[in-house]
């Protein structure tokens, strides 16, 4: 009988420059064996400098109205 297993998820944060990513390389060499990946927040950051900061409240309203969770 095969066993389901279930996702998991570690989250590593911490300040600039306190070893996150040495952690996190270390973990997913450690786990290498598994499907894992490393998901970094630079992956999926959308910079908005280039927009005024009104249009960006407004998107953050909308985000906030649609019930997604922002950290």
């Amino acid at each position: 009988m095969s066993e389901t297993r279930k996702p998991v998820v570690i989250g590593v944060t911490g300040g600039s420059g306190s070893g996150k990513t040495t952690v996190s390389r270390k973990i997913f060499n450690e786990l290498s064996h598994n499907s894992i990946m490393i998901l970094q927040q630079d992956s999926y950051y959308n910079d908005q400098t280039d927009m005024p900061m009104a249009e960006r409240k407004k998107l953050i309203m909308i985000i906030r109205l649609r019930l997604i969770p922002i950290y």
